[in-house]
């Protein structure tokens, strides 16, 4: 019941999540002591979560979300900065100097690629693919192996419909994620 109510699924049963949470952490045989025992306790009625807390609770029960992408509601925040999303690199011409941010979903650096990783990265409008030289891996490696919410700058890179970004620098902006759960595949 516990792992239910912490997926959201009693919703008909008990309301809200954190309704869900609290009434499925009070469900317990009595002791046989107190079966007969009457209960005399008003019904703990508890506030809704934020959709920032639901995101998080859908991420650690269920690995996603069928609410806001994480990076929405961050959106407000990157834009400080001037990280542009997928759907504004989509229109951005060959050979701009661009900024965008996402969360890490795929490394790669295959054999064959002479020490070039390739990361992908998503936002709420879609994925960006980044190319990462081995000069710029080596100078940002850390960043480039920890970040779980990753900032770069870079040059995009627009052939027909084919579209990359060639990393220039690079910054982990994962404490903006906070305790959300993300994982990403990496590939050698």
């Amino acid at each position: 019941m516990k792992l239910l109510a912490a997926a959201d699924a009693l919703q008909s049963l008990a309301g809200h999540r954190r309704q869900q949470v609290w009434e499925a952490a009070a469900l317990h045989a009595v002791p046989e002591l107190l079966h007969e025992a009457p209960v005399d306790e008003d019904v703990l009625e508890l506030d809704e979560a934020s959709e920032g807390e639901e995101v998080l609770w859908d991420f650690a029960s269920l690995g996603l979300t069928l609410r806001s992408h994480p990076m929405a509601l961050l959106r407000a925040r990157l834009e400080r900065y001037r990280l542009r999303t997928s759907e504004q690199l989509r229109h951005a011409p060959n050979g701009r100097i661009v900024r965008t941010a996402g969360i890490v979903t795929v490394r790669q650096q295959p054999q064959t690629a002479g020490g070039t990783i390739f990361v992908s990265l998503e936002d709420e409008y879609g994925s960006i693919q980044v190319i990462v030289w081995r000069s710029v891996r080596e100078a940002q490696r850390e960043v480039l192996l920890g970040a779980r919410l990753l900032a770069v700058q870079g040059r995009w890179q627009r052939e027909g419909e084919v579209c990359n970004l060639i990393a220039e620098k690079l910054a982990d902006l994962s404490p903006l994620l906070g305790r959300l759960a993300t994982q990403s595949r990496d590939f050698r």
